[in-house]
């Protein structure tokens, strides 16, 4: 047996002392539950959804959109409560994405290049920041159009993503809260209040809508 530090290898005294190591770091106190608890309640109160004062929509109006999808997303006020909708479900590059479209018909013929390619890399390029959900004919479709990037370079896939909110989406929003709070006639002339996710500014307009970017 080794008799003294002295005597013992080198590689016997690096062993010990990694083995010291890892049983101090192993004897480490852990948070105290208390504090455990109010990290994690703060990180909740980052994404906990904040009420938001709006005033109403003419009810004449709501009535439209419960008859097309079509009459909601070409109406500005149904798009802003469509739109709040999908941020509450996390998925507002879908109408991002069709706004992007109907806003890139109307750019002037030398910009529409640049755009284009803005647009593609940041919705249908695999594994973009806001992709979309669109098959892989259609993505690739979409790339071979930025080689011409004239008004119809986004057709397709803005088709594929309407149909995709029309069918799903759409009908999740006529049965969310926030449509049915919209659909209840005002009992008084004050503002409603409505839970959103993300922060939110209060509208000056007679809109029951948070105003978005």
């Amino acid at each position: 047996m080794c008799k003294g530090l002295a005597a013992l290898p080198a590689t016997c005294l690096k062993s010990a002392k990694d083995i010291k190591h890892k049983i101090g770091f192993l004897l480490q106190k852990p948070d105290p539950p208390q504090e455990q608890k109010a990290l994690k309640e703060k990180e909740k109160e980052k994404v906990k959804a904040k009420v938001t004062v709006v005033n109403r929509v003419p009810l004449a109006d709501i009535e439209k959109w419960k008859t097309s999808f079509n009459n909601l997303i070409k109406n500005e006020d149904g798009r802003k409560a469509f739109t709040s909708f999908l941020q509450s479900e996390y998925s507002q590059e879908n109408i991002e994405f069709w706004e992007a479209c109907e806003d890139f018909k109307q750019t002037s013929v030398d910009m529409m290049n640049v755009k284009a390619r803005k647009i593609f890399e940041r919705y249908v390029e695999a594994d973009s920041p806001s992709e979309v959900n669109l098959d892989s004919a259609t993505r690739e479709l979409t790339r071979k159009n930025l080689e011409k990037s004239d008004a119809s370079c986004f057709e397709e896939a803005q088709s594929k993503i309407f149909t995709l909110m029309e069918k799903d989406s759409y009908r999740r929003f006529l049965k969310s809260k926030l449509f049915q709070e919209l659909s209840q006639p005002p009992l008084d002339n004050k503002p409603c209040s409505l839970e959103k996710k993300g922060k939110r500014h209060i509208s000056e307009l007679s809109q029951c809508l948070p105003s978005y970017a």
